[in-house]
């Protein structure tokens, strides 16, 4: 046991000593601090600030109940479902689109030119935030769900090709080795040797799209993209808390729903099933 205390004690005390590194990393992040803190103005809570806290906690915890069983184009349920509507066709579409961007991107299927062109565009898009998308085709297909699942189908190509490229470039080279010794084309290896081992990764990325694209249309929605992110900010704006506690608890509720059955789906994804 002397022995095996020893050995410990040598070892660390061969270890290079960085103490002088970890206090330098110190410093600068406590100077980045201290320089971000210096455009926080905080003057304290005013009196009509404390009202309106207490006003919006109040609305969330007495809900709008009227809201929740009114099944018109106006009430919660119909909002709910076009929210879902589009996220879930922003998502098929742009995680269908984005497999062509993938694989011409990925640099040991396709020759490093074509890749580089691909990756080029993949990141254009990425670069983009999705309501900044939004504010643009709302100018060519007009205000309403359609343009949310356009937005969404966009800003879903760049974030979902990048996952694809990832797991087509971490696939067993000897497989594609295999391909190309049985003649076969780009195509073919693609098809044959590559889809099949990917099928379940890129299933998996598309439900994890789905998850942000949900959380996304309520946002979009506030710039007349659809869905219910323009009613609940008609009511934060018209300061009827009651009618936005409704849909805030709706929103959280959907959210765990979906989050529970997209955890589901990909463990049993990851475990190999079907």
């Amino acid at each position: 046991m002397d022995t095996y205390n020893e050995n410990i004690l040598e070892k660390l005390a061969g270890e290079p000593k960085n103490a002088w590194k970890r206090i330098l990393i110190l410093l600068v992040v406590m100077a980045l601090v201290i320089w971000g803190n210096t455009g926080s103005n905080f003057n304290g809570i005013t009196e009509k600030g404390l009202n309106v806290a207490r006003a919006i906690v109040y609305g969330i915890t007495h809900p709008e109940t009227l809201l929740l069983f009114n099944l018109t184009s106006k009430g919660i349920p119909m909002l709910l479902l076009e929210t879902i509507s589009i996220a879930f066709l922003g998502t098929l579409i742009g995680a269908t689109l984005a497999i062509p961007f993938a694989f011409l991107s990925a640099t040991n299927i396709v020759p490093r030119w074509v890749s580089l062109i691909f990756r080029s565009i993949t990141m254009m898009i990425r670069t983009i935030p999705a309501l900044v998308w939004a504010l643009i085709w709302i100018r060519v297909t007009g205000p309403g769900a359609f343009c949310g699942v356009v937005t969404q189908s966009i800003a879903s190509i760049g974030m979902v090709s990048k996952m694809y490229i990832t797991a087509i470039e971490n696939l067993d080279a000897g497989v594609l080795e295999a391909l190309d010794a049985a003649g076969c084309n780009t195509f073919e290896k693609i098809r044959v040797g590559v889809i099949p081992q990917l099928s379940a990764s890129f299933i998996s990325t598309a439900i994890y799209r789905f998850d942000i694209n949900l959380k996304d249309a309520t946002i979009l929605g506030i710039v007349g993209a659809g869905g219910i992110g323009f009613p609940l900010t008609d009511a934060i704006a018209n300061a009827r808390w009651n009618r936005v506690g409704a849909f805030v608890i709706c929103l959280v509720a959907l959210v765990i729903v979906i989050e529970w059955i997209s955890t589901k789906i990909r463990a049993r994804l990851a475990r190999g099933r079907k």
